[in-house]
C-alpha cells in the first residue's frame, strides 16, 4: 500500500493533465496544488507531481502502480492512456507471477515513467 508517491517532471502541467485523465476512471482528481506542484488522489493527495529540480538534469525511470477497484477500471485507464498517445509497454492482462488474481497493464507517461493500473479483484468482481 502506498501513502504517497512524488515524481519530478520536465513539464509538470502536461504530466498533471495526463494523470488527471488516466486516473479519472479510478476516481482520481487533483486535490491540492502549490505553484507547479500538484497532489492527486481519491480522497486525499497520494500522488504528487512537481518540476525537475535542476533544468536539464538527468531523469531516472520511475515505476508507479495505481490501485484500481476493478478490471474495468484497469481497462479504462489503459484506453485513456492510449488515446493520449502513451507508449504501451504491456497490455492489460493477468500476471499470476505477482498474485493469482493480479490484473494490470503498463504504459509510459509523458516523462517516460512506467505507470500501471492494477487490481487483485477477479473477473467475477471478487
Amino acid at each position: 500500500m502506498l501513502d504517497h508517491v512524488s515524481i519530478q517532471c520536465a513539464d509538470p502541467e502536461a504530466t498533471k493533465a495526463f494523470y488527471e485523465a488516466v486516473l479519472a476512471p479510478l476516481g482520481g482528481k487533483a486535490i491540492m496544488s502549490f505553484g507547479p506542484v500538484a497532489g492527486i488522489g481519491r480522497d486525499f493527495p497520494t500522488f504528487w507531481i512537481g518540476p525537475v529540480g535542476d533544468a536539464g538534469a538527468p531523469h531516472k525511470d520511475i515505476h508507479l502502480a495505481f490501485t484500481a477497484r476493478s478490471r474495468a477500471e484497469v481497462d479504462e485507464f489503459m484506453a485513456v492512456a492510449k488515446r493520449l498517445g502513451a507508449e504501451v509497454l504491456h497490455e492489460a492482462r493477468e500476471w499470476p507471477e505477482y498474485h493469482p488474481k493480479y490484473y494490470g497493464g503498463f504504459v509510459r507517461d509523458p516523462d517516460g515513467n512506467k505507470s500501471r493500473p492494477c487490481t487483485t479483484v477477479g473477473p467475477s468482481g471478487r
